[in-house]
């Protein structure tokens, strides 16, 4: 019989904090499409973000996710009450920082460049353009504070993770407000952006947040002595390398996941501006609600990695399972609300009538798949946290691009559907998704204890 009560508060009280930054994370993105959804002509600028930020989200997330095989070495050293070996990993996670940071930014401007031949209408693709030219100047902090929080996460510092990027969202609420609308006081009067004021207020909240997770490492290795002030900076070739081939498996999954998200919205595109409009409000509201589970996931990560640490096989499997079925609990939970209220939702976003209306079929779409998004996000984060780092990425590749991109593409361009028949192949892979996955921690969380030689 597995311990699942005691579970589910140790995993609630890292989950929780986490779930706050991971939605304070995604609220930026929400917070700047809203913004821009109240500028004139809300198609038109509400499409020119969705297009930058899916391009700059797919390439970014996807070269980044590499850093999130730290989880794994960073909770099982911390399980083990190795603090030193920890201190290593994340020295070596900020060398490999600063090398993905030179090779994002490069494939980024260079995608810009490619983005400025995509057949849509030539104002959304110029602006999108400049949008993503100056996003792409906030990815050195965005890269350093996704490697400063596994450190903090593994330590079980959350909250304040969650306090950095809640304040984080308010200076970015700030900041749009200041450089997306023009202002005027007496004789001085400052000109409004535009559309390129959320790329600003974005790349000026991630220095933000960047500083505020250094300055937490700090403080809490002055506080409890972990050693990192100490710790040898000599880099070992070897350990760069171990973190590099464990982490690929972890981003090629993030980016073959993301990617997906990112052709739908390329393909809607050419439906026109109000399709991609409706699309980008979806997606960001499906992005919100899977923040939880992601959360949760990466609270499954550690919880099952330091448990792993400890030689506890029974703790591990309980912490997986736990974190699945509140996964699964919390998505129910968001399709209900997404059934009953999708007209409100998407008025959230903008007044446009006809925005809204593209909006809310995609919306419905969206509470068909929560469940499923939910369990396979979970699962990835256990299976991560006892090591198993590839298995997400094969059953993604098959989900989404071999059986869910062409029955969405069958379904929006054949049978005339649109956005909403694209919509329904990227749901029919993510049941697929979420099947597998939970099949695949079955199996693991079975194996752990003849692994671990310790009597539960």
């Amino acid at each position: 019989m597995l311990p699942i009560r005691p579970q589910i508060r140790s995993v609630l009280a890292l989950a929780l904090p986490l779930i706050l930054a991971e939605v304070g994370w995604m609220f930026m993105a929400v917070v700047d499409t809203i913004m821009v959804g109240h500028l004139p002509h809300p198609a038109i600028t509400i499409s020119a973000v969705a297009l930058a930020q899916v391009l700059y989200n797919t390439i970014a997330f996807g070269i980044g996710g590499v850093l999130l095989g730290l989880d794994t070495y960073l909770s099982q050293s911390h399980g083990a009450g190795k603090f030193d070996e920890a201190n290593r990993w994340l020295i070596h996670g900020l060398v490999l920082s600063a090398i993905l940071i030179a090779i994002l930014m490069a494939v980024v401007h260079a995608a810009s460049y490619g983005l400025a031949y995509f057949p849509v209408d030539p104002v959304i693709r110029d602006q999108a353009v400049t949008f993503l030219r100056v996003l792409n100047l906030g990815t050195p902090p965005l890269i350093l504070a996704l490697t400063f929080r596994r450190y903090l996460q593994a330590f079980n510092h959350a909250r304040s993770i969650a306090i950095a990027l809640v304040t984080a969202n308010v200076v970015n609420a700030l900041l749009d407000w200041a450089f997306l609308f023009p202002h005027h006081w007496g004789p001085i009067t400052l000109p409004g952006h535009g559309v390129v004021g959320a790329a600003i207020s974005t790349a000026l909240a991630r220095l933000y947040l960047a500083l505020c997770f250094f300055a937490a490492i700090w403080y809490f290795d002055r506080k409890h002595t972990y050693g990192l002030r100490s710790v040898t900076r000599r880099i070992e070739y070897s350990r760069l390398r171990e973190l590099t081939l464990f982490g690929a498996p972890v981003g090629a999954q993030i980016f073959v996941e993301i990617s997906i998200f990112g052709a739908v919205t390329y393909l809607i595109g050419t439906f026109g501006p109000l399709p991609l409009a409706g699309h980008e409000i979806a997606l960001n509201v499906a992005s919100i609600t899977f923040m939880v589970p992601f959360a949760i996931s990466a609270a499954a990560s550690v919880r099952v990695g330091q448990a792993i640490g400890r030689k506890s096989p029974g703790e591990a499997r309980a912490a997986g399972w736990t974190s699945i079925g509140l996964g699964a609990a919390f998505m129910l939970c968001a399709s209900a609300v997404l059934v009953l209220m999708p007209n409100l939702i998407a008025r959230a976003f903008t007044v446009d009538p006809a925005v809204i209306a593209a909006a809310v079929p995609l919306l419905l779409v969206a509470a068909a798949f929560q469940f499923f998004d939910g369990v396979q996000i979970t699962a990835t984060g256990a299976l991560r946290g006892a090591g198993n780092t590839h298995i997400g990425l094969f059953v993604h590749l098959i989900g989404y691009w071999l059986i869910g991109l062409p029955v969405g593409v069958l379904l929006g361009f054949h049978y005339k559907l649109g956005a909403v028949g694209l919509w329904m192949g990227l749901c029919l892979g993510l049941i697929i998704a979420g099947a597998a996955l939970v099949t695949s921690w079955h199996r693991t969380a079975g194996k752990i204890a003849t692994l671990i030689p310790v009597a539960d």
